[in-house]
């Protein structure tokens, strides 16, 4: 191919109208020429390398062997690799390119059709509602009709019209988030940025998701499927946190979600851990979906006090870190036991409800095992050198600051109001609460703050100038030393006013053990339970034999009465008596 003459700066200047014009016209086809030669598909790059291969100087023989080979690679004659050899020789990479015509994207319709067209397309697929290309084509000739048109776009100018749309929708839900570069992973955010995590605990992710399996209260009855809320490190795909019950995804249950997350984690001898969950710190940034939780006021606040920010997900594969996270627990972790309900819908066991035995704290002990235990030790598949738990240990660039509790109540934890009465008490969920110092605030209605998981101590903020300005901890009566959940607690209550029994701390604290020693009871093995409960409907018959010998021992230690005679009369003097 000969090249093109460059022109002058100096000489362009003096050329007339016409000729300038012809200019850009080949100025424009050598850039597009250039820009098909330097942007080779895969498969365009596939024909040069095999066409190449030919070129080379070999005998005959070898040539013979190479065209055939050639001709199975592209899937074509061999007489049509000769010629593609051939026009490669003399065209170079065009003869190579697939070549378009050049009024691609234009059609021969009126303007107004082609708006009407898409216009009525655009808005039948809006929301929720979903419109064909062939539904169009009715509503064009419905329109035609009304109009008085005889000429109008048949139904195939109506898809050539919406294909390129339909083909440029298609391509977007394709596209693939940046994910993960090496050992590096980056999130595309829904304004446009995107974040290239570099170390531990620079981006954390948060989701909800309903777990398969359906749990039971302290009395075995069926209640409902449980929300796990996590909140996982980018960096390392480490756990960071979770928060475990029944409340639906809201901004509060975001924040203890965080709260736990961030907070230094330390569990008693009755999780039975053989590690430690040793993550905590404050995220750069927070990586959710656009749910209302996460755009909510609430969170905005947190995260302008703690001093990080929060993004959205450009789309919902950003989220799949997240999401792969929640089906390994699903499955790895609840398929075995009783109850599990499965993700699919249509193949759930009937008698997984049946079979429901587990409460609420059992599966928060076994979860919370199974985390710091079992996933955050697993191998991480991108480095495939490190735990999870030892990349993200690695990946700190600094020691994270200890945030003390008090820090974060204002901000994470659940709040309500009630008054102080005299004395210091406060009354909440029908237990009594005292703090040392609240009997001068007697009368005054104060915030209590308190974590769901354990309510025995609540936090008592006064409002000062606009703000929560803490006071003391009040610790329920009769409760200083017990563990209660806000959830067991309302069990305890429904159970003891349906009993019609008084509420109180003792009454409370009682049902509790009572329902602890069931949960024990349970526990047994199947044939211990049955023993037990045959038990108290059956007792044990003794043999007639001990019963035998019983008596024969007690007539051997007691005495034996003589029979008592029988009185005997004198009919004589009887008659003798009562006639006189």
């Amino acid at each position: 191919m000969e090249e093109m003459p460059l022109i002058d700066p100096g000489v362009e200047s003096l050329l007339s109208d016409e000729d300038n014009d012809r200019e850009e016209i080949q100025q424009k086809e050598v850039t597009e020429e250039i820009a098909i030669v330097t942007e080779l598909s895969d498969e365009a790059k596939f024909r040069m390398e095999v066409i190449q291969s030919l070129i080379a100087p070999c005998d005959r023989k070898t040539y013979g062997q190479k065209l055939k080979e050639a001709a199975d690679k592209l899937g074509k004659t061999v007489r049509t690799v000769q010629r593609l050899v051939n026009k490669y020789q003399k065209e170079g990479l065009s003869a190579i390119t697939d070549t378009e015509r050049s009024d691609k994207g234009n059609y021969r319709i009126d303007p107004d059709w082609q708006d009407f067209i898409i216009k009525t397309f655009k808005e039948g697929n809006k929301g929720s509602k979903k419109m064909t290309p062939a539904q169009v084509a009715i509503r064009v000739q419905a329109r035609a009709e009304q109009l008085g048109c005889e000429k109008y776009p048949s139904h195939m100018s109506v898809y050539r019209v919406l294909n390129p749309i339909i083909e440029r929708q298609e391509q977007k839900q394709k596209i693939r988030n940046i994910g993960w570069r090496g050992s590096r992973v980056s999130h595309k955010t829904r304004d446009g940025q995107t974040l290239d995590v570099r170390h531990s605990n620079h981006v954390w992710q948060c989701d909800h998701t309903k777990l398969d399996i359906m749990l039971v209260d302290q009395y075995g009855e069926p209640l409902a499927r449980p929300w796990l809320s996590k909140i996982t490190d980018s960096y390392s795909r480490c756990i960071m946190g979770i928060h475990l019950g029944f409340d639906a995804p809201s901004s509060q249950v975001v924040a203890l979600a965080l709260r736990h997350a961030i907070l230094p984690k330390h569990y008693s001898s009755e999780f039975n851990l053989h590690c430690e969950w040793g993550t905590y710190g404050i995220p750069e940034n927070l990586f959710t979906d656009g749910g209302k939780d996460f755009r909510s006021e609430h969170l905005k606040q947190i995260a302008f006090e703690l001093g990080f920010e929060c993004h959205l997900r450009d789309r919902p594969s950003e989220g799949g870190i997240e999401e792969r996270g929640f089906g390994t627990i699903n499955t790895d972790f609840l398929a075995g036991f009783y109850g599990y309900l499965g993700s699919n819908v249509q193949e759930r066991s009937e008698k997984a409800e049946e079979e429901a035995c587990v409460t609420l704290r059992e599966i928060h002990l076994l979860l919370v095992r199974y985390i710091v235990d079992n996933y955050n030790q697993r191998i991480d598949a991108r480095t495939k050198d490190q735990t999870r738990f030892e990349r993200w240990d690695a990946g700190l660039p600094t020691l994270p600051p200890v945030i003390k509790e008090r820090e974060l109540d204002i901000c994470l934890m659940k709040k309500t109001r009630r008054s102080i009465y005299k004395g210091g008490y406060l009354s909440f969920e029908n237990i009594m609460y005292r703090g040392d110092s609240l009997p001068v605030y007697a009368g005054e209605t104060v915030t209590l703050r308190f974590d769901p998981r354990d309510i025995t101590t609540v936090w008592v903020y006064r409002s000062e100038m606009g703000k929560d300005v803490f006071l003391t901890a009040a610790h329920a009566l009769d409760l200083e030393t017990e563990q209660l959940s806000f959830e067991d607690n309302k069990a305890a209550s429904r159970k003891l006013r349906k009993a019609g029994k008084d509420i109180n701390n003792k009454s409370i604290l009682a049902e509790v053990r009572e329902r602890d020693v069931f949960i024990k009871q349970k526990k047994k093995s199947r044939q211990e339970r049955k023993k037990s409960e045959q038990a108290q409907v059956h007792p044990i018959y003794e043999s007639p034999k001990n019963i035998q010998l019983e008596a024969v021992e007690s007539s051997e230690t007691q005495p034996e009465t003589q029979p008592q005679r029988p009185r005997v009369f004198n009919l004589d003097q009887l008659s003798r008596d009562y006639d006189e």
